[in-house]
């Protein structure tokens, strides 16, 4: 499977990175042709501009800004998500990529005579998102869970039909130790592994 890893953090020593790569050399083992976009690294711009905005439905202008990002997607049957969670949802880099990425015409066809929104990326056939998060899971489940709902129902509606999802949180990230690190390490490894 070719599988697109959308990375996001800002710190190249973080614990993200070692969830990164611990998850590209797990879908090697398994066979699987990866590429990675690092948002951070190559400096993605999470903000629409003006002129942008105006574009957003304009078919190929909208494409134009983000055509590399486009293009990934388009090569891709999986895409995984590796990232921290703040403040209970996707960090604001993650979140302008999803605003200027997924675009009208390109990765959806918006609603029109009654119907509803329609899929474009049939190619990705499973979603996953690995990601940290301070908060106990009792807390992030009462809160809604947002970031893993707009990553996996949100954008799992957009791609093929009956699109695979899977979610690997680890949570309480301030208490963290050592070993809990590791196991969750492990944990990514044993999911990565089967993906199919």
């Amino acid at each position: 499977m070719r599988v697109l890893v959308v990375y996001v953090h800002p710190c190249p020593e973080s614990y993200a990175a070692a969830l990164r790569d611990r998850a590209l050399a797990a879908l090697a083992r398994a066979g699987h042709e990866t590429r990675v976009l690092d948002l951070y690294g190559m400096g993605f711009d999470p903000v629409m501009g003006a002129q942008e905005r105006r574009d957003y439905h304009t078919p190929g202008d909208n494409e134009r800004p983000v055509a590399e990002h486009l293009a990934a997607l388009r090569w891709a049957e999986g895409l995984i998500f590796v990232y921290p969670t703040w403040w209970y949802g996707l960090p604001a880099m993650l979140k302008g990529w999803l605003d200027r990425v997924w675009i009208p015409h390109a990765t959806f066809r918006m609603p029109e005579d009654g119907k509803p929104i329609s899929r474009v990326l049939t190619n990705i056939r499973v979603i996953g998102a690995i990601s940290t998060l301070g908060s106990p899971a009792w807390w992030w489940w009462i809160v809604g869970m947002p970031g893993r709902r707009t990553l996996l129902t949100g954008l799992s509606v957009l791609c093929a039909p009956r699109c695979r999802t899977f979610w690997l949180g680890h949570h309480s990230m301030d208490a963290s130790t050592p070993a809990s690190r590791a196991r969750f390490l492990d944990r990514v490894e044993r999911r990565l592994a089967r993906l199919a």
